[in-house]
């Protein structure tokens, strides 16, 4: 079973990577973005390509998210109010031709400037199953101030991974882990995580080339990086910082010394 639950974690992450890279690809201008919930498993996936097919008035794409049973359509060019009333046919559609449909839809419009990370796609995909289905709900990026920040913690230690998920997730962070280097890389791409913490003796690639790799990702944000390691030579410490490392901690670690730091690096 645990399988099961990384393989949908994965799935759900590359839709939402899928649609922020859909969003980029729109370039200039205004592109609206819609989520549709239906409950009951009633996945309508088929019933809005068609109706979006036969109207003829707009380009889309179309991702079914198997995480939080939504779908997501992406649609360039449209504006709040051109989305809204796109919204507004496509709710009239599936109560019209899908029996037991009460379609439940978040939707906003996004400018080049604004274009929304993952966490905030995410945010909204989830938000639509929580709306009234009598109304379309308008999302606006003011919610986004609630979207948890989100650590990587890479140690080959379990002990240390377990206590410091604790710890995080009780301060209200999201966070993921990896055993090894090269398991953090591929997670780094596909959560884009805002701060990584760090052991530098890892299996597979460790230390400054790890740190290195990091840093040569091709990520808009590059994550804060904060070596928490049983390495305390002074050589190795001025290394890491002149690598880019935003701070050093030596084990045995103060937790709470470790909270502030961790802060500091983020605010």
């Amino acid at each position: 079973m645990p399988n099961t639950a990384t393989l949908q974690r994965e799935t759900a992450v590359n839709v939402y990577r899928s649609v922020e890279q859909g969003l980029k690809e729109t370039g200039a201008g205004t592109c609206g973005l819609m989520f549709i919930h239906c409950a009951g498993n009633i996945q309508p996936e088929q019933q809005i390509r068609t109706h979006l097919e036969q109207t003829h008035d707009y380009d889309f794409q179309l991702w079914k998210d198997g995480a939080t049973q939504t779908i997501a359509v992406l649609l360039p060019r449209l504006t709040l109010d051109e989305i809204h009333y796109a919204g507004l046919r496509i709710k009239h559609e599936l109560q019209e031709t899908v029996p037991g449909a009460d379609p439940q839809i978040t939707l906003a419009s996004f400018t080049d400037k604004d274009r929304p990370s993952q966490a905030t796609i995410q945010h909204m995909a989830e938000s639509s199953k929580l709306v009234d289905s009598s109304e379309i709900h308008i999302y606006t990026l003011d919610k986004t101030s609630t979207d948890p920040e989100r650590i990587l913690i890479v140690d080959n230690d379990p002990t240390v991974r377990e206590f410091l998920q604790l710890r995080l997730k009780m301060q209200g962070y999201e966070t993921y882990e990896a055993v090894d280097g090269l398991a953090a890389l591929e997670l780094i791409e596909k959560v884009t995580p805002d701060l990584v913490l760090t052991e530098l003796n890892l299996y597979g690639i460790d230390g400054l080339p790890f740190i290195h790799h990091i840093q040569k990702l091709e990520i808009e944000q590059p994550p804060k990086i904060v070596v928490l390691t049983e390495q305390r030579v002074e050589q190795t410490i001025s290394q890491c910082f002149r690598s880019g490392v935003d701070d050093y901690m030596t084990k045995p670690f103060s937790p709470v010394e470790l909270d502030a730091r961790i802060r500091r690096c983020l605010h």
